[in-house]
């Protein structure tokens, strides 16, 4: 018998800490509101997903007979954040947010593959809580489940976040200080994604 609450314990940990997803998520519900979020967050649900399957049917191999692909992975996701980044620090006020728009939804599940964080995530469930017992189908469907089921209202909390303070930053210099504040937040991410 599985016991999902393990793992269900490690998803929940991982899915509400600060990454650089929930960094991207907190600035798109703070500049575009949550519902122009929406597909940000089911682009990264579905990248995930695809992800966490492949992981579970043996792609992490990958990275344990070439190790230089995981950290050309991390330093390529670590440049995608410093340019969100500076596209942060480029808005300004309603005529530049006219402008500008949200992660795409293709654009959210790319990045998970460039995503340290997310191939952490993968890799540790597939090698710590894949129920191979069930077998190949069902063990995959169990870990997407378990994964989205938990990570996806997660990902929702830090977007309804970011869109609560949208009222705290219509002031240009309050949101030149938010948007300043998360442009760090990413930089400071990548930096440690290729330590």
């Amino acid at each position: 018998m599985v016991d999902p609450l393990p793992f269900i314990t490690y998803t929940f940990v991982m899915s509400i800490t600060p990454g650089p997803n929930n960094v991207m998520l907190t600035a798109s519900g703070a500049n575009f509101g949550f519902r122009r979020t929406v597909p940000h967050i089911l682009g990264i649900v579905c990248g995930f997903t695809v992800q966490l399957l492949a992981v579970c049917a043996g792609l992490s191999a990958l990275f344990n007979r070439w190790p230089a692909l995981q950290s050309a992975l991390a330093w390529v996701g670590a440049a995608y954040l410093v340019y969100l980044g500076f596209t942060l620090l480029g808005l300004k006020g309603a005529e530049a947010r006219a402008g500008s728009r949200p992660v795409s939804f293709l654009e959210a599940a790319m990045f998970q593959f460039l995503n340290p964080k997310a191939w952490v995530m993968t890799v540790t469930a597939a090698t710590l809580f894949l129920p191979r017992e069930l077998g190949p189908v069902a063990s995959g469907v169990y870990m997407v489940v378990v994964a989205e089921g938990i990570g996806a209202p997660c990902m929702a909390v830090w977007a309804l976040f970011g869109s609560s303070l949208r009222s705290l930053i219509t002031a240009p210099r309050g949101r030149r200080v938010f948007n300043g504040t998360m442009a760090l937040a990413l930089a400071t991410t990548a930096v440690m994604m290729v330590r």
